[in-house]
């Protein structure tokens, strides 16, 4: 089995962390106590204030160690854990993106204590079931760290911005040249997204294909925007998303 190929498909046969304590011993290079595990490359800075009017842009990196997350077995265990946090009324994943290294999430939260939780909920079981699939076949089970950094979120306030973020995490895979290798080069969209559920392409804004996987394909478990900005307001500001169009950083 490819393992770029389509995610959530089934075979058919046979069925960077701050120094807590000054170095020692003056300006002696390498003096001083040490840090221990990972750097946390996101500062421990106090959230904002969240208003529930106001989607968030998050972005979760995921450990060297954990490998290529755009694999037919890693997807499936990113999924288990949309399925896990589903249930939450507080928090809601609306888009969700997975490349190499890191997720793209567009979520909803009620305020910063629901996006806390609701981001820690999720990580938790994404954790436990990467650590099951990588350990699957091998004799010990993996409890190793999957996620080193505090995750980065940004609050989304305006409709430019809204517009930005939805085409930032939806083509991202085409911002990090994923479009160009094979299988993924004869794609339309990124399945390893929650592309298809978005009826906004400006291509396909009235067809419903896209909302049908391939036979085999098992969608990212995403809820439907409750928040203006990511349901109707993203419209406002800017032309509509074209599925080949390719993000750029800036804002």
């Amino acid at each position: 089995m490819r393992n770029s190929g389509t995610p959530g498909a089934r075979r058919r046969t046979g069925p960077a962390q701050l120094v807590m304590f000054p170095p020692r011993g003056g300006k002696r290079r390498g003096a001083g106590r040490k840090p221990n595990g990972p750097r946390s490359s996101e500062p421990h800075r106090e959230r904002p204030i969240l208003d529930a009017r106001h989607p968030v842009h998050v972005v979760l990196r995921v450990v060297a160690a954990v490998g290529n997350l755009r694999r037919r077995f890693t997807y499936r265990a990113i999924r288990e854990a949309t399925l896990t946090v589903a249930q939450r009324e507080n928090f809601r994943i609306v888009h969700l993106s997975i490349q190499r290294t890191h997720l793209h999430l567009l979520v909803e939260a009620n305020d910063k204590a629901a996006l806390a939780s609701g981001m820690q909920g999720f990580q938790i079981s994404a954790a436990k079931h990467l650590n099951a699939a990588l350990s699957r076949g091998k004799p010990d089970r993996r409890r190793g760290a999957v996620f080193p950094d505090r995750y980065h979120a940004t609050v989304i306030t305006s409709p430019r911005q809204a517009r930005h973020a939805m085409n930032y995490v939806l083509n991202n895979w085409r911002k990090h040249q994923e479009d160009r290798a094979e299988p993924m080069r004869a794609w339309t969209i990124d399945w390893f997204s929650s592309a298809v559920m978005f009826p906004g392409w400006a291509e396909h804004s009235d067809e419903p294909f896209l909302r049908r996987g391939p036979p085999t394909y098992d969608p990212l478990l995403v809820h439907r925007p409750r928040t203006w900005l990511l349901r109707a307001g993203w419209a406002k500001g800017g032309a509509p998303i074209s599925v080949r169009e390719v993000p750029s950083s800036t804002r």
